[in-house]
């Protein structure tokens, strides 16, 4: 079978600030489960004491963020019907230094689309796995390519993938099935999967306890729970009512935001992620969560609690926007 490489092999990490976690790959090929006990009201929250708030629309948020869990499990739900069974013919790659080992893709069946946090894993035959990380501009769709596609995959059935990632952010690995240590040290140190079992209050709140880093640069560091970033991070502390600053988070509040994780995580995957600019589902698509969100780019604007003006700082090399009446320090 043919197949181009533009580079040689390379060890790639996906972020420029390494990640750092402790556990194994989740099922490779489990969704995540309908939260059945999670049904939040047209504001994405599951609080009807709230009072209603008119929310923005989509608009750019300064600074550029990463796909987070909800959107990359709506881009492996639909490029999972697509993938399973198929074979790669052909894989073209540009020269691109997080890429690892593209040309081991050809004649390779994809036995189905999983995920991991912020990765997208495909079990290949022979005992391989595709590693797809989407960066901050990465997207994937079936069709033409563009100057801004970085790999472009044939397929068996004559479609072509493609791989499209203007700011070359994005990560292309195949490993060895579970080998993740020497290429992807970020993924195979992951904390658990937030909507599974494996998420447990209980060890959730311990973790706080024994850090000593504010409290949502350690939940960023992918440390205690696994795929959540700067957007659903602030959700989730706004609703549990902690200051993103707090080093001291004690077992009640630790329960509590543990619960709010898993809620703001469930609403942003049923409307399939948020979109400010780069974020596009397979099929194009933009995510729907954006008008729904309560403090993420909420600066300035009211709390949907309390009334005060939402506040935003740089916490970590993020920028975090938080009510400073409902969320103490």
């Amino acid at each position: 079978m043919a197949v181009t490489v533009a580079h040689p092999r390379r060890t790639w990490n996906p972020s420029a600030r390494p990640i750092a976690a402790a556990s194994g790959l989740a099922g490779e090929s489990r969704s995540i489960p309908p939260a059945a006990d999670l049904q939040p009201d047209r504001r994405g929250l599951a609080s009807p004491d709230l009072p209603a708030r008119r929310f923005v629309g989509r608009r750019r948020y300064a600074g550029a963020n990463m796909p987070e869990l909800p959107e990359v499990e709506s881009v492996r739900r639909q490029l999972d019907p697509e993938l399973r069974g198929r074979r790669v013919l052909r894989v073209w790659t540009d020269p691109q230094r997080r890429f690892h080992a593209p040309e081991r893709l050809a004649d390779r069946l994809v036995r189905c689309v999983g995920r991991r946090g912020k990765f997208l894993i495909c079990p290949l035959d022979r005992g391989l796995e595709l590693v797809l990380h989407l960066g901050m501009t990465g997207s994937l769709h079936f069709g033409p390519a563009d100057p801004y596609s970085r790999a472009r995959l044939t397929l068996d059935d004559g479609r072509e993938l493609v791989f499209r990632d203007p700011r070359r952010f994005g990560g292309l690995a195949v490993v060895e099935a579970g080998a993740y240590d020497g290429v992807l040290p970020s993924l195979a140190r992951l904390g658990p999967e937030p909507l599974s079992d494996d998420f447990d209050p209980a060890s959730f709140a311990l973790a706080l306890a024994a850090t000593r880093s504010p409290v949502k640069p350690f939940l960023l560091s992918q440390r205690p729970v696994a795929g959540v970033g700067n957007i659903y991070a602030d959700e989730a502390l706004w609703l549990a009512r902690i200051h993103p600053a707090s080093r001291r988070v004690g077992r009640t509040r630790a329960y509590a935001l543990h619960g709010t994780i898993r809620e703001v995580l469930a609403a942003a995957v049923d409307r399939e992620g948020t979109t400010f600019r780069d974020y596009r589902m397979v099929n194009g698509e933009s995510g729907r969560y954006a008008g729904f969100l309560v403090a993420y780019g909420q600066a300035g604007r009211p709390c949907p609690r309390c009334g005060t003006p939402m506040r935003r700082i740089v916490l970590g090399g993020r920028g975090t926007t938080f009510c400073p009446t409902c969320q103490h320090h």
